[in-house]
């Protein structure tokens, strides 16, 4: 596909407002992003936690995992990643088995493994925080594929909920967006393999350059302008 045949964003964002009540209905949806000066204020540890129950939600009942996240947060020191890290394969059994937290042996594991992965970052860049923060939005779908490189169940649409969630500026590959892409025949490959990722890449920063606006908010405005709205 050529570019040049690609929607406008003003044809996506003019149905998009005619689905959603007017631009007011729409804009009212918009999802939220911090600066980079706003990302760096986090800590590692409170990174670790949100990516930890991000892995957790996947997949699983995102409301059940809320309510027991003070208890996950007490099991593992604050998600401190010099201190999960001190962890024994027997203490982190007891935690996948404690029937307080959720019992699954593979996701407690991975917190284990994505604290290795911050802390192996942290001494490459100064902070994971830092890392992330600094990431440029135009090229984010190669930093899905670090955190999925590097850490642990962070395939899928998992690591770009992670970064939604903190307020990283990304797009999201939600159903709605897939369908869009297959229907305009945008994507010759497969949207989780790197041909792929670069062409849907390629196709936002086109949309971002039109609009001016947020890789989020153009997520959320595609989304909201076909499909179901699976937001």
């Amino acid at each position: 596909m050529s570019i040049s045949q690609l929607e406008s964003f003003d044809s996506i964002y003019t149905r998009a407002c005619e689905r959603k009540g007017g631009p007011e209905g729409l804009e009212a949806l918009m999802p939220f992003s911090f600066s980079v000066d706003e990302l760096m204020q986090f800590s590692d540890a409170e990174l670790l936690s949100a990516l930890s129950k991000q892995v957790f939600q996947s997949g699983f009942v995102w409301r059940v995992v809320e309510l027991k996240w003070p208890q996950y947060e007490q099991a593992f020191f604050d998600f401190e990643p010099a201190k999960v890290l001190m962890l024994s394969p027997e203490q982190l059994q007891q935690r996948a088995s404690d029937p307080t937290l959720i019992r699954h042996q593979k996701k407690t594991q991975a917190i284990y493994d994505n604290a290795l992965m911050v802390h192996e970052i942290a001494l490459e860049h100064g902070s994971f925080c830092r890392y992330i923060a600094l990431w440029p939005e135009e090229e984010i779908t190669q930093l899905w594929l670090q955190l999925k490189k590097r850490g642990a169940r962070l395939g899928g649409n998992t690591a770009g909920y992670f970064l939604r969630a903190i307020g990283k500026d990304t797009f999201l590959l939600t159903n709605d967006i897939q369908g869009y892409l297959k229907a305009h025949q945008l994507v010759d490959a497969g949207l989780s393999s790197q041909s792929g990722l670069r062409q849907v890449q390629s196709i936002f920063n086109t949309w971002q350059q039109q609009s001016g606006r947020s890789y989020a908010d153009i997520s959320r405005i595609l989304a909201c302008s076909v499909g179901d709205n699976h937001l």
